[in-house]
């Protein structure tokens, strides 16, 4: 069988205040194309369809019309939430979802629902797979989750990585079976998690990547044939058990992501054949790029299909962001290079102790190199009428 593994598309995402909405209509759109090229039996949607919990009505319009134009192409559509995601909102669309033959998983059910994550199907060339669909868990849900177990109290306080190990083992464990027709079949699972080891992409919430929130590979069962994760943005492969992979964002989503290369993964797999994975490159958006010099050097920049991030290595000035601007209207964040500010890394509070707030203010805006007239003076003005009505 053939599976097109996607994920982290992040709609409604806005970079810096631009909102980039038909960047996203023409990335996904080639999505599309691409599963109309390569005739998937399978797609997977690992996570993170939304930026934000609340997507806008355009949002909304755009996810459901993708994973429409999906469906269309023939192939069985499976989308799970992730942390970006309203899981409770996604499940919202469950009658639309299933009557438009699209599985949706938003959030974790209830335990005697819990059979809803295991997802089955047969290819039209009769291969058989079964797919564990395991949304974002927060360390909270992940804990209620693990209730269907009857934990004790020592073993619900067990570690986020733990209480995932139990809940795949345990939605895996009809990886061992065979088919009805006692034939192989083919071991498939989703989820969107951050994996000990593994390469952020740069534009990741941390709150959900780091604390703890972080498992080891290990979790996964070594009879699995595939494992397609979303969460991190970068494509990569995974030291696992099994063939794990991120198949990483289709758009760059931050500047920290301007290296990778978006892309969506082809797996080809059978019962009794590995999995060969291959990428195929997204390029419809703009590209993110970061650019440092001079005005005059800034001058000769040609990237007109790029967002930029730009680095000035000038004296901070009032207008010089501005000026920036003029030169470069696609420059989105406008910053003074760091070589050029003065390391105040050493100094010492002891320095500062006994100086009076018009000194230390003084002091800082020496360090910036800032002279513009007038501004010492109102600094005092608006300190003595704080200070007179103390």
């Amino acid at each position: 069988m053939r599976i097109l593994h996607t994920s982290d598309w992040h709609v409604g995402k806005v970079l810096k205040g631009r909102n980039r909405h038909e960047e996203h209509i023409r990335v996904l759109a080639q999505v599309v194309e691409i599963a109309r090229a390569e005739r998937p039996d399978l797609v997977i949607v690992a996570g993170d369809l939304y930026d934000t919990a609340a997507p806008t009505a355009d949002a909304t319009r755009l996810v459901t019309r993708a994973l429409s134009a999906l469906r269309k192409t023939g192939a069985r559509v499976v989308a799970i939430g992730g942390n970006h995601d309203n899981g409770a909102a996604l499940d919202a669309l469950r009658p639309w979802a299933d009557a438009a033959g699209i599985e949706l998983r938003g959030s974790f059910p209830r335990a005697e629902d819990v059979g809803d994550l295991l997802i089955e199907g047969v290819t039209e060339g009769g291969e058989r797979w079964r797919l564990v669909a395991l949304p974002f868990l927060s360390q909270r849900l992940a804990i209620r989750a693990a209730e269907m177990y009857d934990l004790t109290a020592a073993e619900a306080n067990q570690t986020y990585a733990d209480l995932v190990a139990r809940l795949i083992a345990k939605l895996s464990a009809s990886f061992a079976e065979p088919g009805p027709d006692g034939r192989g079949v083919v071991n498939l699972l989703t989820s969107h998690l951050t994996i000990v080891g593994a390469s952020t992409g740069g534009g990741e919430r941390e709150a959900h990547t780091i604390m703890g929130y972080a498992v080891p590979a290990t979790v996964f069962p070594p009879n699995a044939h595939y494992v397609a994760l979303g969460h991190l943005h970068r494509a990569q492969q995974i030291i696992s058990p099994c063939p794990t992979r991120y198949s990483g964002s289709p758009l760059a989503v931050d500047f920290g992501e301007e290296e990778n290369v978006s892309s969506v993964a082809i797996v080809d797999v059978s019962a009794d054949q590995a999995a060969r994975v291959r990428d195929v490159p997204v390029s419809s958006a703009l590209t993110l790029r970061t650019v440092r010099g001079t005005l005059e050097q800034l001058r000769t920049v040609n990237l007109p299909d790029a967002w930029l991030r730009v680095l000035v290595r000038e004296t901070p000035r009032p207008g010089l962001r501005e000026d920036v601007q003029e030169l470069l209207p696609n420059a989105l964040e406008v910053r003074i290079d760091p070589d050029m500010l003065p390391d105040t890394s050493r100094q010492r509070s002891a320095e500062r102790a006994g100086r009076s707030p018009r000194e230390l203010f003084g002091d800082y805006l020496d360090s910036r190199g800032n002279a513009e007239e007038g501004v010492r003076e109102l600094f005092d003005e608006l300190y003595d009428e704080v200070s007179s009505n103390q």
